[in-house]
């Protein structure tokens, strides 16, 4: 993320309305907007195809995935991120098209650019929503998936999945996913690779 300067702190409402009619996408942390990079086809594809998977999934439920494009609020820390991926099963996120409130679940693809962020700061204020129970990241240079799990008498499990495991599950969605179908026609990224992503 880029910090853009801005000559005092913007208001949420200020930013909804800035991010309407921007060409370029940017997170919100407590007044200050910061833009987005773009992503790469291995972050992209790999998005997609989890997306994808997800979507099908939860085809006949109330439930619903979105990619990339509509943000996250939290409240509490007075911030708007866009995710990856989220899903809610919440009839409140209904009632706004451009964030959602109430995710269970929240996926980041990682990127050399954003991986320290996500990782840190950004999954302690995902944790301040009560409703999210997962917190997945998926790696860009390995076949490897790591998921917080909210834990039902606080804190979070953590777990790594590789090909020696194959699958992976989101226990937020009673799914089971194939690592292969994760990175079906990804081509993963190299160690040198520095190309900025969001």
């Amino acid at each position: 993320m880029i910090a853009v300067f801005e000559h005092h702190s913007l208001t949420p409402e200020e930013y909804l309305k800035l991010e309407t009619q921007s060409p370029i996408k940017h997170e919100y942390i407590d007044g200050e907007v910061y833009a987005m990079a773009g992503t790469t086809d291995t972050h992209n594809t790999i998005a997609l195809n989890l997306a994808t998977l997800i979507r099908s999934h939860l085809r006949g439920t109330n439930c619903r995935v979105y990619f990339a494009d509509i943000k996250a609020r939290l409240e509490e820390c007075n911030c708007f991120y866009y995710p990856d991926l989220l899903v809610t099963c919440d009839a409140r996120d209904q009632e706004t098209s451009t964030y959602k409130r109430f995710p269970k679940l929240i996926v980041e693809v990682l990127s050399a650019s954003t991986e320290g962020f996500d990782r840190g700061d950004k999954f302690n204020d995902y944790q301040t929503l009560d409703c999210l129970e997962e917190y997945v990241l998926v790696n860009t240079k390995h076949q490897r998936v790591e998921i917080f799990q909210r834990h039902e008498q606080g804190g979070w499990i953590f777990k790594t999945y590789t090909p020696t495991e194959g699958t992976f599950p989101l226990q937020s969605l009673n799914l089971t996913v194939s690592l292969a179908d994760l990175y079906e026609d990804v081509t993963l990224e190299s160690h040198s690779t520095e190309t900025p992503e969001a």
